[in-house]
Order: C-alpha cells, then sequence, then structure tokens
C-alpha cells in the first residue's frame, strides 16, 4: 500500500520532523474541532486531510525569531534553581531530625 501523499513530500515542507507532527496535529485537531477542510477529497481522519492540506502547501507555519530566542533561553536554563535545592537540603534535615 502505498501513503498518499509521500512521506519524501510532505518532509520538505518543514524545517524538522518535530514542526510537521505539530503543524499536523495541530491541524487535525482544529479539523475535529469543526473548522473547514481546505481540500475537495472526502477522508475519515483528520491527520490525513491534514498531510494533504500540507502537501498542497495549504497549511504553512512561519518560525517566530523571538521563538527561537525564548527556546534557547529556555535550553540554557539550570536544571534545578537554588530555592529548590535549599528546600530538597531542608527536608533532608527535617527527615533524619524525625528518624
Amino acid at each position: 500500500m502505498m501513503l498518499e501523499p509521500s512521506v519524501n513530500v510532505i518532509k520538505t515542507k518543514a524545517d524538522s520532523r518535530y514542526t510537521l507532527a505539530i503543524l499536523a496535529a495541530k491541524r487535525a485537531r482544529d479539523i475535529i474541532d469543526g473548522k473547514p477542510q481546505l481540500i475537495e477529497e472526502e477522508m475519515e481522519k483528520p491527520v490525513s486531510i491534514a498531510a494533504h492540506e500540507i502537501a498542497g502547501d495549504l497549511i504553512t507555519y512561519t518560525r517566530d525569531e523571538a521563538d527561537e530566542i525564548e527556546d534557547i533561553m529556555m535550553d540554557s536554563a539550570a536544571p534545578v534553581s537554588e530555592a529548590v535545592a535549599e528546600e530538597t537540603v531542608e527536608e533532608e534535615a527535617a527527615e533524619e531530625e524525625i528518624l
């Protein structure tokens, strides 16, 4: 069974597979919520409709430069803040006192 539209065609429509998955998922959710489909072909599955719309350049996305900067800042944040680390030390001390 051949997939239609081709994965090779769809993957050229976004900068990454993650972006493509999010794009298709959001569009499929819109279709489920009652927004009209942009293709005339009748299909049952919202993700299939979204894939056809993406392949036909009916659905696109833009990457906001501010979003990219925010993503970079989130990635560089320390995994545990000092306040959380202090609370953990205090909780461990309290547990030792109980024992």
